[in-house]
């Protein structure tokens, strides 16, 4: 995913970006990047998520980067959960795994994932 470093925050290697789909934050697993500059990024999101707590569904129908205090939700269509609980966040072209535990969700719709933690790396975009 593209996305355009906005600036730094306090937290060592974590910057305050924009995408396509909006802003967000994360620590940045990279050479030094600046405010402005444009760079392909690859998500990691680390935490294990807990179904239906972490991953919820969500109403609206469109693909979804925004922050709520000091957390992170991406909004996107729920591709697949393997039975080692490998999941598959959809945003645009690009897909976000994921660790998950918990009861079975519908594949297909749109989902939010509430996260504290993600690490970005550095792609030819």
């Amino acid at each position: 995913m593209n996305i355009n470093i906005l600036g730094t925050s306090l937290k060592k290697n974590e910057v305050l970006f924009a995408s396509e789909f909006g802003e967000g934050r994360g620590t940045w697993c990279g050479a030094a990047v600046a405010a402005g500059e444009t760079c392909g990024a690859e998500f990691e999101l680390p935490p294990l998520f807990m179904r239906w707590v972490d991953i919820v569904p969500a109403h609206g129908g469109r693909c979804e980067i925004r922050m709520d205090g000091n957390v992170v939700i991406l909004t996107g269509i729920l591709e697949n959960i393997e039975e080692d609980g490998t999941g598959y966040l959809r945003l645009g072209r690009d897909v976000i795994m994921f660790e998950c535990l918990g009861e079975p969700m519908a594949l297909g719709g749109f989902v939010e994932i509430r996260t504290g933690e993600i690490m970005l790396y550095p792609v030819n975009p």
